[in-house]
């Protein structure tokens, strides 16, 4: 019986496109964030790490947030508002 309620719970989750949230980490490294950008070493663009130091302030996060959305100095991402915050959350954490 259990197993045919939570068979129907997914079935249901599925259907109704509902998904769980990723963090930051998970979806930097799904939109391939981590090909230009490491934690602490430059790759083709800065590390997350001087992303942070750069960054500093209340409105970092929706400078960044809406650099990535609209591809101005960056490279668009084709991401939800909800991902791109919290990609941009875990970069200025400085990748922790």
């Amino acid at each position: 019986m259990k197993t045919a309620l939570l068979a129907l719970a997914a079935a249901g989750l599925i259907a109704t496109g509902t998904t769980y949230a990723q963090s930051g980490a998970e979806i930097v490294k799904a939109k391939g964030c981590v090909n230009c950008h490491d934690a602490s070493a430059k790759k083709v663009g800065p590390s997350m790490q001087d992303i942070a130091a750069k960054n500093k302030g209340s409105k970092a996060e929706a400078q960044l947030v809406e650099k990535l959305k609209e591809g101005k100095g960056h490279m668009k991402v084709n991401a939800s508002d909800a991902e791109l915050k919290a990609a941009v959350g875990y970069m200025l954490a400085g990748g922790k």
